[in-house]
């Protein structure tokens, strides 16, 4: 399935419907008169957010949606029937922003939310209404409230607990293919990963989605590699997790690029809790890593975690730290006074 993460659409709620101009004419019923009906009411455009939708693919192809009109009245003091409403599924986590692209006009983040975005049109008089003592014979009605209609934007920020970010080729891929069930693409050149991925991370009986996004280059805010129109993924996370490579740019000159490209962004994104990952451990001696690792601290790193994603050296402690920025929630508990042991010597999982 492609991923797409900005669509544009155009959404009509429907027109009310026309009240009737009728007369009631029956033999031997003494009282006759209008007995129009009124018009029925035109479908609302609803939005609701639901479960397993993490792409807006669907909007590249369908673009108007129209509710229906209402049904007109008739004789008989009948109203017309309301029009059906039309709802629009979109995966939690989308923004509706006016055409400006700048306001949100609604902001689904929950699974099961419904917004009733536009009204229908509310249906139009028969002539029965427009009866009075000096006019016993209204031949006018009312043809039905016109509905709303706009263009908007539909902007998705997918939801994830923690949030992947760094230089191209910093190994994120691998790291959330050993978490994850993901199958994101590894490659030895940059910009491996074109677009984010969402994997869900078991550790210690607790688990959390963590998002990875393709990677950063200087000069990203404006424009520069993929750009940073994927950090709004991010944006919703509780921690990032900054990998660095520690065969590629310095690790200290490659954190500075990351805390620029935040810092220009905005949305938040430069007062989240950070981890350091210094990833790719295992292809240099001990010595390096601490002297970097030093060096990160002195550069205005606050927690540096040496780790591999490659072979697990290191993950548990990084997810242990990850796990204390998020709310306490379990997915399976031990039996009482049962403890977990980890041995960060021996073979590692993530589940």
């Amino acid at each position: 399935m492609h991923f797409l993460d900005q669509a544009k659409i155009f959404i009509r709620s429907g027109a009310g419907g026309a009240g009737a101009v009728a007369f009631r004419r029956e033999k031997y019923v003494e009282y006759g008169g209008p007995d129009g009906g009124d018009g029925g009411k035109g479908g609302d455009i609803i939005l609701e957010a639901v479960a397993g939708l993490n792409t807006l693919i669907d909007f590249r192809y369908t673009q108007h949606f129209k509710a229906k009109r209402g049904g007109g009245g008739s004789g008989k003091n009948r109203t017309g029937a309301g029009a059906d409403d039309l709802v629009i599924k979109l995966p939690v986590g989308t923004q509706v922003l006016d055409d400006d692209r700048e306001t949100v006009l609604a902001d689904l983040t929950e699974a099961g939310q419904r917004i009733v975005f536009l009204k229908g049109g509310d249906g139009g008089r028969g002539n029965a209404s427009y009866k009075s003592s000096t006019n016993r014979a209204p031949r006018q009605h009312g043809p039905g409230w016109p509905g709303e209609e706009m263009y908007v934007w539909l902007r998705l920020k997918l939801l994830a607990d923690a949030g992947l970010v760094g230089l191209p080729n910093a190994g994120k891929s691998t790291f959330i293919n050993a978490l994850a069930n993901t199958k994101a693409k590894v490659g030895d050149y940059p910009f491996t990963t074109l677009r984010p991925q969402l994997g869900v991370v078991r550790h210690r009986n607790r688990e959390f989605v963590l998002a990875d996004i393709p990677g950063l280059i200087a000069g990203a805010a404006e424009g520069a590699g993929v750009g940073d129109r994927f950090l709004g993924h991010i944006e919703r996370c509780r921690v990032l997790i900054h990998l660095i490579d520690i065969n590629g740019t310095d690790p200290a000159e490659a954190l500075e690029i990351i805390e620029e490209e935040l810092a220009a962004y905005g949305g938040g994104l430069e007062d989240k809790p950070r981890l350091i990952a210094l990833n790719k451990i295992d292809l240099v001696d001990a010595e390096l890593v601490k002297g970097f690792t030093k060096e990160l601290k002195a550069a205005g790193a606050g927690r540096v975690f040496p780790i591999s994603g490659a072979t697990g050296k290191g993950m548990a402690k990084l997810l242990d730290a990850v796990i204390e920025h998020l709310p306490a929630a379990t997915v399976t508990e031990r039996p009482e006074g049962q403890r977990e042991e980890v041995d960060e010597d021996a073979a590692w999982s993530p589940l």
